[in-house]
């Protein structure tokens, strides 16, 4: 992708799944609004009135990146906010929602996702079930694609599931889940439930990892909500939620209560200049993602060209490639086979490379 702020002293970054530079633009974009969008944007004023217009231009231009509307779009501090809004939407609408009755022996939510999601949607989930608050299964991928399949998925569905949560792709293997495909049979499924008076079954994914490195349609995905995170395409460290039709076609609840910004579901006096630069970062992806996508891939492929070249292919195993299975252009999971290697030691010889070895949430913890 594009042109940011590149390591100093000729180092090699290899990091970009945990956070991307900032682009010269989107830097730009939040300079200009510190400067002259400092008003606060619930004010009749002129510089209430110009923060405004900037945060619902910056809205319009994630719709656009995503194929939605701008009214579906909710500014989020991050991918974590954004997340624990969806699981806390899902389980509050199922035990207080339009569909509930006092006294229906429903029982507790249940919520389906799988077993290489994020931290925050594991995180969460985990906490609620220790507080007997919710029931989760954690779908294992499989060992021959490494999708969580939409078979395995479904099979984990009860009457008590309202919420199917699979991240877009995987943040260390590339792959590409079939969150489309899956969208598709949960929605006639949904049809038959309703029949039964079972809850729907809403439909979440992480779309973190996937934004800026190929296509990416909430229309083609039939998704009901879909997590945007900034900082993995060159955009600041703020993020947002699509959510199809917010608080009538799909419901979404506030974890957080104050004023009456972002239509009451996420308070809180906006950050105009982060919002702004995520509005920016999103404009470069709307232009330029194929572009993007070709450039990584043809950079990825010389990388692990180049690895089995020099190691030989008895002493390197790439981890991502999957029989049939899509992965992300820019993405790589490689093992340097041989007696007592570690990857962090490995890594800790590399002074030029700048990786991981794993998830960045994750990297203080060692070889696994």
């Amino acid at each position: 992708m594009g042109a940011g702020t590149e390591p100093a002293e000729g180092r090699v970054y290899l990091d970009h799944n945990a956070t991307t530079p900032l682009a010269p633009e989107v830097a730009q974009a939040a300079r200009d609004a510190m400067q002259q969008a400092w008003g606060n944007p619930s004010s009749s004023h002129p510089a209430g009135r110009k923060a405004k217009e900037l945060i619902g231009s910056a809205r319009e231009s994630l719709a656009r990146m995503v194929g939605g509307r701008p009214e579906d779009i909710i500014f989020t501090s991050g991918g974590t906010e954004a997340n624990n809004m969806v699981i806390h939407t899902a389980c509050r609408h199922f035990s207080h929602g339009s569909q509930a009755r006092p006294g229906d022996g429903r029982g507790m939510p249940h919520v389906v996702t799988s077993s290489v999601e994020h931290d925050s949607i594991r995180l969460p989930l985990e906490q609620l079930a220790k507080e007997n608050l919710v029931e989760a299964t954690f779908v294992a991928v499989s060992l021959r694609s490494g999708r969580a399949e939409v078979d395995d998925v479904l099979a984990a569905v009860r009457p008590t599931t309202c919420l199917v949560s699979i991240m877009l792709a995987n943040n260390e293997t590339g792959v590409i889940m079939p969150v489309a495909e899956l969208s598709q049979r949960i929605r006639a499924l949904n049809q038959r439930r309703e029949a039964e008076g079972l809850p729907r079954i809403l439909v979440h994914t992480d779309a973190a990892q996937m934004i800026g490195k190929g296509r990416v349609d909430v229309q083609e995905l039939g998704v009901d909500y879909l997590t945007i995170v900034g900082h993995k395409f060159y955009g600041p460290r703020i993020g947002a939620l699509y959510v199809r039709g917010p608080g009538t076609t799909t419901p979404l609840h506030p974890m957080l209560f104050g004023g009456g910004q972002e239509r009451t579901f996420r308070p809180g006096t906006e950050n105009t200049p982060m919002i702004a630069a995520l509005g920016q970062a999103a404009e470069l992806v709307s232009k330029n993602w194929e572009a993007y996508e070709a450039h990584m891939r043809d950079v990825r492929d010389y990388l692990e060209a180049r690895l089995e070249a020099s190691f030989g292919k008895q002493k390197i195993h790439l981890n991502s490639h999957f029989m049939g299975s899509k992965r992300l252009c820019n993405t790589t999971n490689v093992s340097i086979l041989g007696p007592g290697l570690q990857g962090r030691r490995v890594l800790s010889c590399c002074k030029m490379l700048l990786a991981s070895v794993g998830a960045a949430c994750h990297s203080e913890e060692g070889d696994r």
